[in-house]
């Protein structure tokens, strides 16, 4: 024998209902804040993809000009970081006033 649980139907008071006009809408984030993020992104790919080198098909062979070079060291790391800050800079940037 199992029991049945009773089933409780819930009443929609008016204090849940909401109208659209009611409560306006408000976005977190403008186009703006989303055109920022979507550069911040492009800067971190392109940061990392400074870091990329080509395959060294001999394992024999330590290319250490190539591996150490200044744009691996030195300048990928600082591009990425510039992409770290627009994302940063994209989310804390507050929508302007109408």
């Amino acid at each position: 024998m199992a029991t049945e649980k009773p089933k409780i139907k819930a009443k929609a008071t008016a204090s849940s209902k909401s109208t659209p006009s009611s409560q306006p809408s408000f976005f977190m984030f403008t186009k703006e804040n989303y055109i920022l993020m979507l550069a911040g992104i492009v800067v971190i790919i392109v940061g990392f993809l400074l870091m990329l080198g080509k395959n060294n098909t001999d394992p024999s062979v330590f290319p250490a000009d190539e591996i150490y070079s200044f744009r691996r060291i030195t300048l990928a790391p600082i591009v990425v970081m510039i992409g770290f800050g627009i994302e940063v800079l994209a989310i804390l940037k507050k929508p302007k006033e109408a």
